[in-house]
């Protein structure tokens, strides 16, 4: 490849091209391309670098805490979390459909991991993500309501395809969130897609947010359209939490072991003889050594 054609693909941006294009000549060379047959290829191998780019900034920007991809969940361990459901989830017809999505379950069975799974699959078929716990979202809307700048931030999160909200219930939230929450879900109702997370009963939110009013206006809105998805059964993360000594119980002795006598070599045995009252003691002289 000449210098000139390196430099001209440098200003059109065409790095992914520029990366593969001496394989390619090579390619075309040996099994004798068309001109349509090898452009189309390196077209190709420029959009490929293109996507895997465009998929790299889009979960940078959607701030996932803990990225795992969906085949990495360990289905088998909870049977309440039907695999079915999940992956019909990942096909993203309910972003399209614009419908909401609410994991419950008590902590550590899987909800964050399948939010945060799901947020990827679909930044991969083409949409815009947001992953924000709770107590991002309260701490966002105080820190811009100080600056004086709540448009701002309100605006940020009626952009995505997709917001998910994780950590409900794990504490009270401060005053006002209420207001905040009830904010973005009455905005993206049945336009954009939301999905949380909770591991307290609905009937406890609005005790979390300190406003009963508020509450039942935002359960109202997000529950109208979602798939509901409730999880039980223990922590994953204690699944190899070993059982101390302490808890597990002595083997009991046979009913006829021996029994010695304190200070003598002497062991007395217990045995019974049918339909015999009490038992009948016989003694066992020591073995000579």
């Amino acid at each position: 490849m000449n210098a000139s054609l390196t430099t001209a693909l440098k200003q059109l941006r065409l790095s992914g091209l520029l990366e593969t294009l001496d394989v390619r000549l090579q390619e075309a060379t040996g099994h004798q391309l068309g001109h349509a047959e090898f452009l189309e290829l390196v077209l190709q191998d420029e959009l490929l670098v293109r996507s895997d780019r465009l998929i790299q900034r889009r979960v940078k920007a959607a701030q996932f805490r803990e990225l795992k991809p969906l085949d990495e969940f360990d289905f088998a361990f909870n049977p309440s979390i039907h695999k079915k459901q999940i992956f019909d989830l990942a096909t993203c017809r309910f972003i399209r459909e614009a419908r909401d999505v609410l994991f419950l379950g008590p902590p550590g069975t899987g909800k964050s991991f399948l939010v945060q799974a799901l947020g990827y699959q679909a930044i991969k078929q083409g949409f815009v993500v947001l992953y924000r716990s709770i107590f991002d979202v309260v701490r966002d809307f105080l820190h811009d309501e100080a600056l004086g700048e709540d448009d701002k931030v309100l605006a940020r999160y009626l952009k995505p395809d997709l917001l998910v909200i994780d950590d409900m219930g794990m504490k009270q939230l401060p005053k006002r969130s209420g207001e905040y929450l009830f904010e973005i879900i009455m905005r993206r109702y049945e336009t954009r897609s939301t999905v949380m997370t909770s591991n307290r009963p609905l009937e406890d939110w609005g005790k979390l947010v300190g406003d009963v009013p508020s509450a039942t206006a935002i359960l109202d809105r997000f529950l109208h359209h979602a798939e509901v998805i409730a999880i039980t059964g223990r922590s994953y993360r204690l699944r190899n939490q070993a059982t101390t000594a302490s808890d597990t119980p002595a083997a009991p002795k046979p009913a006829n072991a021996p029994i010695a006598a304190a200070g003598s070599d002497t062991q007395t045995t217990i045995t019974s003889e049918p339909n015999a009252t009490s038992p009948r003691r016989r003694k066992t002289a020591p073995q000579s050594v």
